[in-house]
């Protein structure tokens, strides 16, 4: 009974003074608001990094030639050659734990279809791509091994090629079309992906055999990295350690010397991603936190505000018998009734910012509830701390020297 006596007279001191109450939640509301925010942004965009990786093949495995540049004094893969053909060979006879394998060489230039032309990348493949990487066909068919083996110029192309090369409407598929001035026949148009999460357009591609790319376009004899599928999700490291070991064999690498390749899961990638998405949330988190202890500070500044305005109050208080416990308390409540006033609308608020940035920014959001309980527990923690020792003063206040104050 005591104790909702005590709240009342908190509410009643907060409701005479709104403007100041309003003002002194301010810091906590935009606080509150900013972690949610800042968490919504981050979680949504590790759920994005992980499901767009996923849709390039959860068990896809890529190797690329030079040592893995993730330690110091590593090269680079891209001015290296040691992938081969033959190296693709071994790896497709002896890796027992991948389902399909497929080198790939590439390189940009222009695609033309009489006035139109278009600037995009080509990929020499096998047709092993398409299950690979998780794509179909929105129409035509994909080239054969029979292709592979010819060296045909036939190629499948992206939506975003049809759209800027085929602008009038035509049907693209069974259409003759030149990527830097080599006449290829189009014979099938992938399923549209869009954008991934790193603004790639996945539509932007032109899929060739891999014979005809070497040859035709790029005048090489080396790959510019093999991607593989793993036969399960849980094969995937297995794969990689498994495919490490046989390329070490084929480059006679010496036990002592380091890989002049580098084998990655798509698994890595995603841990990867996600621990640096991960950092610059608690960045933005800490930045965010700042908001609260200035919230915590403004309502020290108030409580000691109220606790000298009201000193004669509470020296009547004391005097008549309220103990310095009851002070403490009544002072107390007022900060947590503030702070958790505070974090509720800096919840609304924090919810609705979420909204606006998917809705209009098309930044991924996730809100975890995590977020919202971290925010309440911070908001109690924050009255108790900043409120305690204003509150701790007025119960030590001497009931005659506060009745004289003027």
């Amino acid at each position: 009974m005591r104790l909702l006596n005590l709240i009342k007279i908190a509410f009643k001191a907060i409701v005479l003074n709104k403007m100041r109450t309003l003002l002194t939640m301010l810091g906590i509301i935009i606080g509150v608001a900013s972690v949610i925010a800042m968490l919504a942004i981050g979680e949504g965009s590790k759920e994005s990094i992980r499901s767009t990786i996923s849709n390039m093949g959860s068990n896809m495995i890529t190797i690329q030639p030079g040592a893995d540049d993730r330690g110091p004094a590593r090269g680079s893969g891209g001015d290296v050659q040691t992938l081969t053909l033959q190296n693709y060979e071994v790896i497709k006879a002896q890796a027992d734990l991948l389902s399909y394998v497929t080198p790939v060489v590439n390189g940009g230039g222009q695609v033309i279809n009489g006035s139109n032309n278009w600037p995009s990348t080509i990929y020499g493949v096998n047709p092993d791509y398409l299950e690979i990487k998780v794509v179909g066909l929105q129409s035509g068919s994909m080239f054969t091994n029979v292709d592979v083996q010819s060296a045909s110029k036939v190629v499948v192309i992206g939506q975003t090629v049809v759209d800027n090369v085929f602008s009038d409407g035509q049907e693209p598929v069974g259409q003759m079309i030149r990527f830097n001035n080599i006449p290829f026949k189009v014979i099938g148009v992938l399923e549209e992906k869009g954008e991934n999460t790193f603004g790639q357009d996945q539509d932007d591609v032109v899929i060739a055999p891999y014979t005809t790319v070497q040859k035709r376009i790029l005048a090489i004899d080396y790959l510019n990295q093999v991607i593989a599928s793993a036969i399960s999700e849980d094969d995937a490291a297995d794969a990689v350690t498994q495919v490490t070991e046989i390329l070490r064999t084929e480059h006679k690498l010496l036990d002592a010397e380091e890989d002049d390749f580098s084998v990655r899961s798509m698994e890595e990638l995603i841990s990867t991603f996600s621990s640096t998405s991960e950092m610059l949330t608690v960045l933005l988190v800490a930045v965010a936190s700042i908001s609260l202890l200035i919230g915590g500070i403004g309502i020290m500044n108030i409580m000691y505000v109220s606790v000298k305005e009201r000193t004669k109050e509470i020296g009547l208080r004391m005097a008549v018998g309220g103990k310095g416990s009851d002070i403490l308390m009544q002072f107390l409540i007022e900060a947590i009734l503030i702070s958790i006033t505070g974090g509720l609308l800096g919840v609304i608020l924090g919810l609705g910012a979420t909204v606006f940035i998917e809705n209009f920014l098309n930044w991924p959001t996730s809100v975890a509830l995590y977020s919202i309980v971290i925010s309440f527990a911070v908001c109690a923690i924050t009255g108790i701390f900043f409120g305690w020792y204003p509150a701790r003063k007025a119960s030590a206040l001497d009931p005659i020297t506060a009745l004289r104050y003027e």
